[in-house]
């Protein structure tokens, strides 16, 4: 459909046709380079360049018409010189000079940026032969009569590309030291190369060729997008992995028992645990890289043998998002998240309105299942469970939802709300204000935020004075008597500047058992720096305690919590 469209763009507009073309580069012409369909990508480009660059590509094709006929003597001795010896060795084959399409010149002259004069003196031919035997055969033919160039052979055959596409690449030195490029494949390859998935139909005879490596490697690619579409939020984020998707410079590791996988250049041992499976990835939580533990951001590169140790209680970080880079491990990591985040949010949920109901003397057990049918049906929504997330996340409001279940809504206006307890493992849905940085002892409050849920801030917190006066969004919160985890707070200190200071107010710190999680330093000109650091506390007293030992040091002047 695409490719009628680009044929009849003639009648549109001209920034219609524009737009248009430059989609076809962006998105259509990778995805059918992804699918192996390689007539059709070439033809898509060429329209697309047209309707982009009329000028530029006018004036390639008239170079690219003249160079031809200058090249017709060393393509025809190339030719006679591999057809004497191929006859010699009992093949048959079939030789094509190859040219490169009009937008691949552009694209190699722009990005490496090379004449056209270098870009054309590559000469490029394919060899197809009868089947994979022949291939290699083949290929000790053209390495005997002309010398390979060192590293630039590639086995697409042994390990085929994610598309399915599979043939030999070779470089060689040909007549006068001109390089040659030489591609060499079956029949059947040559067909998935040019044709892609469509083969199988297009030349689908007795037997089925569907079956084929190739044709399973393309089919589990399309499987893949589609499985990316379902878990992408929004069209957006799935044009954003399809992208990453799209243009992979490959490389290729081993599992432990000896299978190859293909991964984009940069993937880490993240991306590798998702590539062999969702489980793997959602319960990794170490890695070994040739019998050596890594970190599970290390990035891989070919040849590598990778292990992923699993855990059945791992599961995936947020911080993995700033490294993974294969669509397959961003959607992984963001489908369990949003999961794990609407699970906070239902128990979130269910606190608020057990509190509100528990405050009129109203147990939950106590309202008919019909009338909270008709609640969650009053809010559009398929079930009580959703309507509890939709609570936890701020986008609608407790109290309405509790009037509408409560029979004698008037009673409501006069009782007096016992405050949310926050002890700081709510999850997701429970966050606190990095404007104020509230810890235990900190006097709070909370603001219900739409999508984001319950967002704790001191009382005295400046940012919020703006959102004062949307009563029905603050909530009186409270902290939880036991609190199990530490809090970030920032502290500013006023030191002199001399060698080792920074060690030894680490040392402080670790000593009264608290973490130093960041660091910003602004150098004075008068010999003393600003040092910002960022501390985990259990409370107010453990801040205390940390404060009273760093102003031991003699070279710190002042010390002050950052409150904004």
């Amino acid at each position: 459909d695409r490719l009628h469209n680009m044929r009849t763009l003639g009648h549109l507009p001209s920034e219609k046709r524009r737009r248009i073309a430059h989609e076809t580069l962006e998105i259509y012409s990778p995805i059918a380079q992804r699918l192996g369909m390689n007539l059709m990508r070439c033809e898509l480009e060429d329209l697309g360049f047209h309707v982009l660059y009329p000028i530029r590509y006018r004036v390639l094709a008239g170079v690219v018409r003249k160079a031809r006929g200058n090249r017709k003597e060393i393509v025809s001795q190339i030719t006679s010189s591999v057809l004497n010896r191929m006859e010699q060795e009992g093949l048959t084959a079939d030789i094509q000079g190859r040219e490169k399409n009009l937008y691949s010149l552009y694209q190699k002259m722009v990005h490496k940026r090379l004449p056209f004069s270098e870009v054309m003196d590559v000469y490029a031919f394919r060899i197809v032969v009868a089947d994979i035997d022949a291939c290699y055969r083949m290929l000790g033919v053209v390495h005997n009569l002309y010398k390979p160039v060192e590293g630039k052979f590639k086995d697409y055959i042994a390990i085929p590309k994610a598309n399915g596409y599979q043939s030999l690449h070779t470089v060689l030195f040909g007549p006068y030291g001109v390089p040659i490029e030489v591609q060499i494949r079956s029949q059947d390859m040559d067909q998935m190369a040019e044709a892609g998935v469509a083969a199988h139909w297009l030349y689908k005879t007795g037997e089925d060729k569907g079956n084929s490596q190739s044709h399973r490697l393309a089919r589990q690619w399309l499987q893949g997008l589609l499985e990316m579409q379902k878990e992408s939020r929004d069209s957006v984020e799935f044009l954003e992995n399809l992208r990453i998707d799209l243009f992979p410079e490959e490389i290729y590791v081993f599992t432990p028992d000896g299978k190859i996988m293909s991964l984009p250049r940069g993937a880490t041992t993240v991306d590798f645990a998702y590539a062999v499976h969702s489980d793997i990835g959602n319960t990794c939580v170490a890695a070994r890289v040739g019998r050596h533990l890594v970190p599970l951001s290390t990035q891989l590169e070919s040849g590598q043998s990778v292990e992923i140790i699993t855990a059945q209680k791992g599961h995936p970080n947020p911080a993995w998002l700033n490294y993974v880079i294969t669509a397959k491990a961003r959607s992984g990591i963001r489908q369990y998240l949003k999961q794990l985040r609407n699970e906070d949010a239902m128990v979130l949920g269910k606190r608020l309105l057990l509190k509100n109901l528990t405050a009129f003397s109203v147990q939950l057990d106590d309202i008919p299942e019909q009338k909270i049918a008709s609640v969650v049906a009053e809010f559009d929504l398929e079930s009580f469970d959703l309507l509890l997330e939709e609570i936890g996340l701020g986008n609608q409001q407790v109290l309405l939802v509790t009037q509408k279940l409560m029979r004698d809504i008037s009673s409501l206006a006069n009782e007096r709300q016992q405050p949310l307890v926050i002890a700081g493992t709510e999850g997701m849905v429970v966050s606190f204000g990095r404007c104020c940085s509230p810890i235990p002892g900190d006097p709070i409050h909370g603001f219900i935020s739409a999508g984001r849920g319950i967002v704790v801030h001191q009382l005295n917190c400046k940012t919020t004075l703006s959102l004062r006066e949307q009563n029905d969004k603050w909530l009186d919160v409270m902290w939880a008597e036991d609190i199990n985890r530490q809090f970030p707070v920032d502290i500013m200190i006023h030191v002199k500047n001399q060698r080792g200071v920074l060690a030894t107010i680490a040392v402080a710190a670790s000593k009264s058992d608290s973490n130093i999680d960041n660091v910003v330093i602004d150098e004075r000109d008068s010999g003393y720096s600003d040092v910002r650091l960022t501390l985990e506390v259990d409370d107010r007293q453990h801040l205390a305690r940390v404060i009273r030992r760093l102003r031991r040091i003699e070279l710190i002047e002042k010390i002050t919590r950052v409150k904004q």
